[in-house]
């Protein structure tokens, strides 16, 4: 099986080279696919090979291995992300850097065979560092250390951050130096009537929050749609983007590369896909400016919201590209700021970035003047007003505050809170009936969600997706459905506030301002 070159420089845990009692010792992750260790067949330091029989494999269960043990019929199993020890019986290397060679046969790639550099840095007594166990930094030792360490370095005792209510191990993946838990309040508004591809039903929605009046708005807005019939709600799209830079000499050289990829498609789309069981390289966006190629790659990601997953499909597939274009290309960037990654942009709001969603209502007129004091005309004629206002500053929103609604439930529910900033766009629009009715629909063209993997799976996280029946593998589409609701249900009850000047009495009494 071929393997690009630049992948598999990617096995090796660069920052891992260290002098140990027991030797010189680096790490290797699999970072491909579920695998076997079949054979060690060399390990080279600065041109000079290591004997087999100095070279020990540490699994990280507390098993180690003699290289020279290694063979088919004793193959070790290597899962994906699995980390390794090599420890070589050697004298031990100076501060610098240093070149490394490694080649091991494994099923079902064969003999993968890479060269890297590496550095040992000086140690520097002098730091002071947070505790950590190398065996296990989840234990409750570990934990008591740390909080020991803030207690003492703070000359504070957080009481409430050092509890929490399960098992820290299930954090392993989701937050390094664990001492405990931040707790947000959670409040739940609803049940949300929502007429969806995905989501049909009633649903309760949770919502963590530290701002006043949030939950109660959320609440209101919801009544007044229940009252309508509901929120019709429609994904319209979905994908998650990655985008390598290219630098060439000249800009033509940029136009060349560009055709070269697009006549091979097939197989970048290929490489990509080899990394997962899920992701899918959808189209490539190429954008040509000075000497660069911009390629925005495309995927589809299942039920995971999928930046980690497409970065590593998008590395595959650009290290074939490298290996295989046949002119020169002067530099590579595995990301180039094109995909946008936890910022707000135009290139999200028109092309999609996470799910493009819709939630749309027609809200009664009666329903409008005897719960929220207003007519559907005040509230048409402010949503123009607000619109030009959002135009002229500059704004990725023209609605009032569908980042609230998305915030609260990311918090809830182990959403990567950071992607908010992308989520945030919005585009609001209304019109009046001809029966004198207020229709409103909200399209969030960025919303990434993800109802498995990440933090979904953290216990009170878990729970909340449960509470919508949303948790687990083919969900996310119902999840963003029932988001673009909730966000659609605040836009009404935020709108109708500040047109009856009930906006700062709300606050006066549930909120802030008390």
């Amino acid at each position: 099986m071929f393997i690009p070159s630049a992948l598999l420089k990617k096995l090796y845990t660069f920052g891992s080279l260290e002098n140990t009692d027991q030797g010189v010792q680096f790490g290797i992750k699999n970072r491909l696919q579920d695998a076997t260790l079949n054979e060690l067949k060399h390990v080279v330091i600065d041109g000079t090979k290591v004997p087999l029989s100095d070279v020990h494999l540490h699994l990280g269960d507390g098993t180690t291995i003699d290289a020279t043990a290694l063979e088919d019929s004793t193959a070790i199993d290597f899962p994906l992300r699995r980390t390794l020890s090599v420890v070589c019986n050697r004298e031990a290397l100076d501060v610098g850097k240093h070149e490394i060679s490694i080649a091991f046969k494994s099923k079902p790639f064969g003999t993968l065979d890479f060269t890297v550099e590496d550095a040992i840095s000086e140690a520097d007594e002098t730091l002071l560092r947070i505790p950590r166990n190398k065996d296990d930094d989840y234990s409750d030792e570990a934990i008591a250390e740390r909080q020991k360490f803030i207690r003492s370095f703070t000359d504070t005792d957080p009481e409430h951050s050092f509890q929490h209510s399960f098992d820290p191990h299930v954090t392993k993946g989701n937050a390094e130096h664990f001492v405990g838990v931040s707790q947000v309040p959670l409040g739940i508004a609803g049940p949300l009537q929502v007429n969806g591809e995905h989501a049909q039903g009633e649903f309760l929605i949770p919502m963590a929050t530290s701002e006043g009046t949030l939950v109660a708005s959320y609440n209101r807005g919801i009544k007044v749609v229940n009252l309508s019939g509901g929120v019709k709600s429609t994904v319209v799209n979905d994908c998650m983007q990655r985008a390598p830079v290219f630098v060439f000499s000249d800009a033509r050289a940029a136009r060349e590369f560009r055709d070269w990829v697009d006549n091979h498609m097939d197989e970048v789309r290929r490489e990509a896909e080899s990394t997962s069981s899920v992701a899918k390289l959808l189209y490539i966006d190429t954008y040509l400016s000075n000497d660069f190629a911009y390629l925005r790659f495309n995927y589809r990601t299942g039920d995971a919201a999928g930046q980690n997953m497409v970065g590593r499909a998008t590395f595959a597939a650009c290290g074939w590209i490298i290996d295989q274009y046949p002119e020169p290309i002067e530099h590579f960037y595995l990301e180039s700021n094109f995909a946008t990654d936890k910022k707000a942009s135009q290139v999200n709001v028109m092309r999609t970035r996470g799910k493009r969603v819709t939630a749309e209502a027609i809200i009664d007129r009666s329903v409008l003047e005897q719960h929220m004091r207003v007519d559907p005309e005040s509230l048409h004629d402010h949503w123009n007003v607000s619109t030009i206002g959002a135009f002229l500053s500059g704004a990725n929103n023209n609605g009032a505050h569908s980042p609230n609604a998305i915030t609260a439930m990311f918090i809830a529910t182990g959403q990567d809170v950071a992607n908010v900033s992308e989520s945030s766009a919005g585009v609001l629009y209304t019109n009046v009936t001809d029966d004198g009715d207020l229709k409103i629909s909200l399209t969030i063209p960025s919303l990434i969600v993800a109802t498995y993997g990440g933090g979904t799976g953290l216990p009170t996280q878990h729970e909340c997706l449960e509470m919508m029946g949303c948790y687990g593998k083919g969900k996310v589409h119902k999840f963003a459905e029932i988001v673009a609701g909730v966000a659609l249900a605040g836009e009404l009850s935020l709108g109708a506030a500040i047109s009856s000047s009930d906006w700062v009495s709300s606050h006066e009494s549930y909120g802030r301002n008390r």
